[in-house]
């Protein structure tokens, strides 16, 4: 299934309207673009191959849907973690499909498996909550597609935090048969209520980024007081280069 894209950097990202995304027999792997994972891929290879090489990288921010916009002209929507999840949690449970999580504390997955029991009784979930470690052996990778296969479902949850579950999805996919693969980070903690989302109102305002800097600042002040102006430094720089070429 091929979807519109706009060229932001080096990376196509999804210009769509977020209902041509479904579940199907082919594999898919849905990613997520935004200042601060930009800014992570100059110096991390993998985790910029992985992003380009998603076969759906959404635009999570307002600094990638303005960067569209200057450098193409083009109009997108922003689309974070959370549509993503709940897009793909409607249509699952229309069609009495399943998805698996990965990621997280056995604690926070219980959380969410309560919650999907009321919010989205028609699907069948799974879980698996890793070793929490910087690195995975092979026996922990095994142990974790085992879990995968065996449950055998739709759409694959991923919540290990950036750039971690990328990579780990780049890296595993090949032994992932089919469905869609999707690193969503933060949203298994949203939706878990172990952190609260800001209200649409924010979201609407482009503003959700300011309300969860005041409810974290000393985990997201450098994200967004240092890595989103380092983005405009670099769309600028780079729409300058364009007009000398």
């Amino acid at each position: 299934m091929s979807f519109n894209t706009t060229r932001v950097f080096s990376f196509d990202v999804f210009a769509d309207d977020l209902q041509a995304i479904r579940p199907g027999k082919t594999r898919q792997i849905v990613n997520t673009i935004n200042a601060y994972s930009y800014i992570v891929t100059k110096k991390d290879k993998l985790f910029k191959t992985a992003l380009e090489q998603s076969d759906i990288l959404l635009p999570d921010g307002f600094p990638v849907v303005t960067a569209a916009k200057w450098l193409n002209g083009i109009k997108i929507r922003k689309i974070a973690g959370a549509d993503i999840f709940f897009h793909l949690c409607r249509i699952l449970n229309t069609e009495k499909g399943s998805c698996f999580f990965l990621g997280s504390s056995e604690k926070t997955l219980g959380m969410i498996e309560s919650r999907l029991k009321s919010d989205f009784p028609g699907i069948k979930a799974g879980f698996y909550s890793p070793p929490y470690k910087p690195v995975f052996s092979d026996e922990d990778n095994q142990q974790m597609l085992e879990a995968i296969a065996a449950f055998n479902p739709d759409v694959i949850f991923v919540g290990m935090t950036a750039p971690k579950q990328e990579k780990w999805v780049h890296d595993n996919a090949p032994e992932i048969g089919h469905g869609i693969i999707c690193s969503i980070g933060a949203v298994f903690d949203f939706y878990a209520g172990s952190v609260k989302r800001p209200s649409q109102f924010w979201i609407k305002l482009k503003l959700e980024w300011f309300i969860r800097l005041l409810k974290e600042p000393k985990r997201l002040w450098k994200r967004y007081l240092v890595y989103s102006p380092l983005f405009f430094v670099d769309l600028i720089l780079f729409k300058i280069k364009l007009k000398k070429a």
